[in-house]
């Protein structure tokens, strides 16, 4: 458990989008329905380099060594979300499935995971209290929308570094976790809505002209990643990307995308009476982050 613990904290991953209709119908978390926009996915990325940078300083003061994660490319880590609509970016990646690999081969051979099993038992317990406080800190617990609860330590660089970009921890873990599940309740009504699901049918009737016979994008991203596991079979990828290049394109002759956004923004503000404080929280606390990663570290390319 603990392992897994660490390589969550220590690996960042490669961000690849929804692959359901579960999953938003745009993005990871709602849009902005006030004065502050959403960070761009290259504003995200700075900010999670910038945690790097950070907890790797405050291991490396108490003395352990501390590796970063290798820096991917701004093109490579793009969100997709549940609507791709870059023809450009399905021609040259598919669906993402080789750079997912990709992805999985860093965690597996993530050298922080290693440097902590060859330390001694004694010393591993120190690593991990450095890191996150170990098994004794506070932990936080937060209800979530929908149902349910989230909880987490706080403690060890990984708090310090949360505390040097975002302010109060405690405060940031909250309008996180808030922002980032209200999609149970608001993604249920997008799919249910009328002019979604009209852009939506359209893009159905768009891949049937192209070859392709799937309700929605998220069967069609569904199919390909029934076959991610041979990705790495040239013909395998062919077919992925012939596949994600005929929905992005779909998606992009039909506005999936953009009416998505301006159902989901409708639905979203339907919810701000109740979770109104905790959205303009999560994007507050994003761009005090974002402003204090601008000074650590640079941009992706």
């Amino acid at each position: 458990m603990r392992k897994a613990v660490i390589s969550l904290l220590l690996v960042s991953a490669i961000i690849t989008g929804c692959d359901s209709a579960k999953d938003s119908p745009t993005k990871a978390v709602p849009p902005s329905t006030g004065a502050a926009r959403q960070l761009t996915d290259a504003e995200q990325l700075r900010v999670s380099d910038a945690q790097q940078r950070l907890i790797g300083a405050c291991m490396r003061r108490q003395g352990f060594e501390f590796w970063e994660t290798a820096r991917l490319s701004l093109e490579e880590s793009r969100t997709l979300g549940y609507v791709l609509d870059d023809v450009a970016w399905a021609r040259k990646y598919g669906y993402g499935s080789r750079l997912q690999a990709q992805d999985a081969a860093a965690r597996a051979a993530n050298p922080n995971l290693a440097y902590r099993k060859r330390l001694s038992e004694q010393r591993r317990q120190a690593y991990d209290e450095a890191l996150d406080g170990g098994l004794d800190v506070p932990v936080m617990t937060v209800e979530i929308p929908g149902g349910g609860s989230v909880r987490k330590q706080m403690g060890g660089c990984v708090a310090e570094s949360e505390k040097k970009l975002y302010g109060d921890p405690r405060e940031w873990f909250r309008a996180e976790k808030i922002a980032g599940n209200l999609r149970a309740l608001y993604v249920p009504r997008v799919l249910a809505d009328h002019r979604f699901s009209a852009a939506q049918n359209a893009w159905s009737q768009c891949m049937k002209r192209s070859g392709y016979d799937y309700k929605d994008p998220g069967a069609s991203r569904q199919a390909a990643i029934a076959q991610s596991d041979r990705a790495a079979q040239p013909k395998v990828f062919e077919a992925e990307r012939k596949l994600a290049v005929a929905d992005a394109t779909c998606a992009k002759d039909t506005d999936l995308r953009s009416i998505g956004e301006e159902r989901e923004s409708h639905y979203v503000a339907q919810l701000r009476d109740r979770y109104g404080e905790a959205l303009d929280t999560y994007l507050r606390l994003q761009h005090r982050a974002l402003d204090r990663a601008e000074r650590i570290v640079g941009p992706r390319t």
